[in-house]
């Protein structure tokens, strides 16, 4: 029994090593056949104009109350102590969500399906659990992506019905018109939301990763000429690659140069030392951008956080707080002076040795999913400074101070 015992552990070790051996050589392989869909993709009937009048196909918006995901203020770890250089008026506007001119919020939440099942998630009542898990997921995403935008008079964030994570991993026509049917939500959400809101109150758009992708499109097919181009304070296009000269132009909106800027748009994608971006600039690479020219190796926009300006580097004591979850992903606390930012030449954003932020960093060092998280407390000041710079206050300075 003891030597049968010790050829079953041999035999599992072979197998985890050879697991292991075949996730390193062909993990790209293996995730697009775990996770792509493998049915026809089925066409997904427009929504109606009014659809986004039920209260119930929102995770934010006025009304909602203390259950409010976007809604949530983290306080500071109680150990820590905000780093020198940075003022305790700067801490205090953190953690603040009054003294504000009004403004309102547009949030897209990033994917949250992981379904294989079908290549758009289900809208409303469903018994599916990979909707249920999706579902979860987005109010934890909220939770720590569109709370540094707390401040705002009304904040917004739609369901959708996104596209499926394996909807990224395909070269087949079914991602993309996942990705369609899921941006003609996104498009008919922000319609109501420019309805609901007051005619002078000027908006912000924020959005990550699938949101992100949808914003960009939004900004060039809705928002450029429009009125609404006039009430944008900025849009905050984060976890998506911009190419300045594929994409920008054609946006609509400058990249925000200046820490005050008004009617820009801010990106980065955040990677820790030593990184392997490969992938990520492989697909780019490959890519077609809003000219319809391939995107090839042209200049990605990046936004450096920490100062609120294009490029350059700043040191992590200048992080006013990075919002490092729990193991629950639902809760955390705000760690002043936890990462630096640096711009780097491929347009890719460094944030130095890789700090302990949970589970979810993905291969290469990519912290995608922490993309906001890191730099919580300096997007949170960096969009009062705009708001205020738009409303003619002018707060001066840069994000730290």
């Amino acid at each position: 029994m003891a030597k049968k015992f010790l050829y079953l552990v041999a035999t599992i070790i072979v197998l985890i090593l050879a697991g292991a051996l075949a996730l390193t050589l062909f993990s790209a392989e293996i995730t697009r056949f775990v996770m792509v869909p493998d049915s026809e993709f089925t066409p997904q009937e427009p929504l109606e104009r009014n659809a986004y009048e039920d209260p119930s196909l929102w995770y934010s918006r006025p009304g909602i109350g203390t259950s409010d995901p976007a809604r949530w203020q983290p306080a500071y770890a109680p150990e820590t102590a905000v780093p020198s250089g940075v003022s305790e008026d700067a801490k205090a506007r953190v953690v603040s969500t009054t003294d504000q001119p009004d403004f309102a919020v547009f949030f897209v939440h990033p994917t949250s399906y992981r379904s294989t099942a079908n290549w758009n998630a289900p809208l409303g009542e469903t018994d599916d659990p990979d909707a249920a898990e999706a579902d979860k997921f987005a109010r934890i995403f909220l939770r720590g992506m569109a709370s540094p935008f707390n401040a705002a008079s009304e904040i917004w964030a739609p369901r959708y019905r996104q596209a499926t994570m394996g909807a990224f991993l395909t070269d087949g026509p079914e991602g993309g018109q996942a990705l369609d049917a899921a941006y003609a939500d996104v498009r008919e959400a922000f319609r109501y939301f420019l309805d609901s809101v007051g005619e002078e109150t000027p908006i912000v758009l924020a959005g990550h990763s699938q949101g992100a992708l949808h914003l960009i499109r939004l900004l060039a097919e809705d928002v450029q000429g429009s009125p609404a181009a006039e009430r944008l304070v900025a849009a905050y296009v984060i976890g998506w690659p911009i190419s300045l000269e594929h994409d920008l132009p054609a946006m609509g909106v400058p990249a925000c140069a200046t820490a005050n800027q008004t009617g820009c748009v801010l990106s980065w994608s955040s990677f820790a030392a030593p990184a392997d971006p490969s992938a990520v600039l492989e697909t780019y690479a490959a890519s077609t951008g809003l000219d319809g020219e391939v995107r090839g190796t042209s200049e990605i926009l990046c936004t450096n956080p920490i100062t609120g300006r294009i490029g350059g580097s700043a040191p992590a004591n200048r992080n006013l707080g990075t919002l490092k979850p729990d193991e629950s992903l639902a809760d955390g606390e705000l760690v002043p002076g936890a990462v630096p930012a640096t711009c780097e030449d491929r347009g890719l954003l460094m944030i130095g040795s890789p700090p302990e932020m949970g589970a979810l960093v993905l291969p290469g060092n990519n912290y995608h999913v922490y993309d906001i998280p890191l730099f919580w407390a300096n997007t949170k000041i960096d969009v009062a400074r705009r708001v205020q710079a738009f409303a003619g206050e002018g707060a001066g300075g840069d994000t730290a101070n």
